[in-house]
C-alpha cells in the first residue's frame, strides 16, 4: 500500500479568518453562529415543510409520518455523530498545524459515511415492518410508513454526506459556505415537495413517497456542492480513499468520538419512540400532535443549536493549541446566552401556543394536545438546554464519553421511566410534565458538575 501523493489535490486552504486561536472570542462566536442560524433553519425546514404538506393529506398520513421521525432522526444521528467527530478532530489538527492529516481524516470520514449508509439500508429495509410495529403502528400505518422509509433508506448516503462535509468546512472557521449549501438544498426541497406529494405541474401524485424523493434529490445536490468545495479547499482527496493509507488511524480518531456522539444523538429518537408508543393508546391525534410539536420545538431552538455548532471549532482549535483560558471563556459566553435565549423562546411559545397549533390542523383534539405541549415542556428550556451545551463542549475536546454517559442517564435512565409513570397517572399531560421535570433536574445537575470541572480542565 502506497502513500497518497501529497499534491494530488490543492493544499489545505484555511480561510483568512479561520484561525480561531487569536482574536475576540465573542466575535468568533457571533461570526460562526449567525450563518448557522439560517443553515439549521434550512435543515429543520425539511421536516417542518414535509410535516406541513403531509398534514394537508389528513391526520392518518400525518400520524404515519410522525412515526418515521424517531427512526429518521436516529439514522441522521449516526451521521451527526460522524460530523461532530470530524469537526472535533479536524479543528484540533488545525490547532496543532497538522494540515496533511486534516486532508486524510476528512477523506476517510466520507468513506466511513458511505459504508454506514449502506449498512443502514441493509438493516432498515428488511426489518421495517417489525420496527414500526414495535412502536405501535398498525398495518395500514406501516403501509404508509413504508412508502416514505424505503426511498429514504436507499438515499441515506445523499442525506448524510452533507452533514459530515459541512462539519469539516466549519472546522476550518468557515460557516458561510456550509450554511449556503444547506439553504439551497432546503429551497429545493420546498419546491419539490408540493410537486411530488400532490402531483402538481404534471408530476405524479406520490404523497409520502414523494416527500421522501424530494428530500433525497435535494440532499444529492447538497452532496455534490459540498464535495466540490471540499476538493477545492484541499479537504478531500480520492487517493486517500483508493489507497486507504492510515485508514485505521483515521477510524480510531473518528470513531472514538463519532460512536458515542452518534449514540448520544440517537437517544432522543429512542425516547420519542417510547413516547409515541405511550401516546398511541390515545389515538392518532396524540401521536400526530407530539410529532408536530417536536418539530416546532426544534425550529424555535435553532439559535441554540447554531451556538452549539458554532462554538465547537473555537473550542477544538484552542484545545489543540493548548490555549485553555480561551476554551473556558468560550464556554462561559455560550452558556450565558443559552439561558437567556431559551427563556425568551419559552415565553414566546407559551404566548402564541394557540396560534401555532392552528397552523398545523383544524382538528380540535390535535390542536389541544399541541397547545398542552407548548405550554408545559418549554418551561424547562433555560436549564434543560445547558445539557446540550456541555455535550458540545466535551465532544469538541475529544471527551465524548462524558457527554454520552450523562445524556444516557438523562434520556434512558430517567426520562423514559418518568414518561411512563406520568402517562399512567395523568395521561398525555403526565407525559409532557415528566419531560419538563427531567429536563430541569438533569440540566441543572449537569451544569453544576461540569462547571466545577472547568476549573481543572487541561
Amino acid at each position: 500500500m502506497t502513500s497518497p501523493t501529497p499534491h494530488s489535490v490543492p493544499p489545505l486552504r484555511v480561510p483568512d479568518k479561520g484561525d480561531l486561536t487569536q482574536g475576540s472570542i465573542r466575535h468568533h462566536l457571533i461570526r460562526l453562529t449567525l450563518p448557522m442560524i439560517w443553515g439549521i433553519l434550512a435543515i429543520i425546514s425539511f421536516q417542518l415543510v414535509d410535516t406541513y404538506y403531509v398534514s394537508l393529506l389528513g391526520t392518518e398520513q400525518l400520524a404515519a409520518f410522525s412515526y418515521t421521525f424517531p427512526v429518521t432522526y436516529g439514522i441522521f444521528s449516526i451521521f451527526i455523530g460522524m460530523g461532530i467527530a470530524t469537526s472535533s478532530v479536524v479543528s484540533r489538527l488545525i490547532g496543532e498545524k497538522q494540515y496533511e492529516s486534516v486532508k486524510r481524516v476528512t477523506s476517510h470520514a466520507m468513506f466511513i459515511v458511505l459504508l454506514l449508509s449502506i449498512l443502514a439500508a441493509l438493516i432498515g429495509i428488511p426489518f421495517l415492518s417489525e420496527l414500526f410495529g414495535a412502536m405501535g403502528a398498525d398495518e395500514n400505518a406501516i403501509r404508509l410508513i413504508s412508502s416514505y422509509m424505503i426511498p429514504y433508506f436507499i438515499g441515506t448516503f445523499f442525506v448524510s454526506m452533507p452533514v459530515v462535509g459541512n462539519a469539516a468546512l466549519r472546522a476550518t472557521g468557515d460557516a458561510m459556505i456550509p450554511a449556503g449549501i444547506m439553504t439551497v438544498s432546503a429551497i429545493a426541497n420546498a419546491i419539490l415537495d408540493p410537486l411530488l406529494i400532490f402531483g402538481l405541474g404534471g408530476f405524479p401524485r406520490l404523497e409520502l413517497f414523494g416527500a421522501a424523493i424530494a428530500t433525497v434529490i435535494s440532499n444529492f445536490c447538497a452532496m455534490g456542492a459540498g464535495l466540490y468545495i471540499m476538493y477545492r479547499r484541499g479537504l478531500f482527496d480520492f487517493s486517500h480513499i483508493i489507497n486507504l493509507h492510515e485508514f485505521s488511524n483515521s477510524c480510531k480518531r473518528l470513531l472514538i468520538i463519532g460512536l458515542p456522539a452518534g449514540l448520544t444523538s440517537m437517544l432522543p429518537s429512542v425516547v420519542n419512540s417510547s413516547i409515541n408508543r405511550l401516546l398511541s393508546h390515545d389515538g392518532d391525534a396524540a401521536v400526530a400532535a407530539f410529532g408536530a410539536a417536536s418539530r416546532i420545538e426544534a425550529f424555535t431552538l435553532v439559535i441554540m443549536m447554531a451556538l452549539s455548532i458554532g462554538m465547537a471549532p473555537i473550542i477544538g482549535q484552542n484545545w489543540g493549541a493548548r490555549q485553555f483560558d480561551r476554551v473556558r471563556d468560550t464556554i462561559k459566553n455560550a452558556l450565558i446566552f443559552s439561558v437567556l435565549w431559551s427563556a425568551f423562546v419559552a415565553v414566546c411559545l407559551g404566548l402564541f401556543a394557540s396560534s401555532i397549533a392552528e397552523l398545523f390542523s383544524e382538528d380540535a383534539l390535535l390542536d389541544h394536545y399541541i397547545i398542552l405541549y407548548l405550554l408545559i415542556v418549554p418551561l424547562s428550556y433555560p436549564l434543560g438546554n445547558l445539557t446540550h451545551g456541555w455535550g458540545s463542549v466535551y465532544n469538541a475536546i475529544g471527551k465524548p464519553q462524558i457527554s454520552a454517559s450523562l445524556l444516557f442517564l438523562k434520556m434512558i435512565v430517567l426520562m423514559i421511566p418518568a414518561a411512563t409513570i406520568g402517562y399512567t397517572l395523568y395521561g398525555v399531560v403526565g407525559v409532557f410534565s415528566a419531560l419538563c421535570v427531567v429536563n430541569i433536574v438533569t440540566g441543572l445537575g449537569f451544569h453544576i458538575w461540569s462547571w466545577k470541572k472547568t476549573g481543572s480542565i487541561s
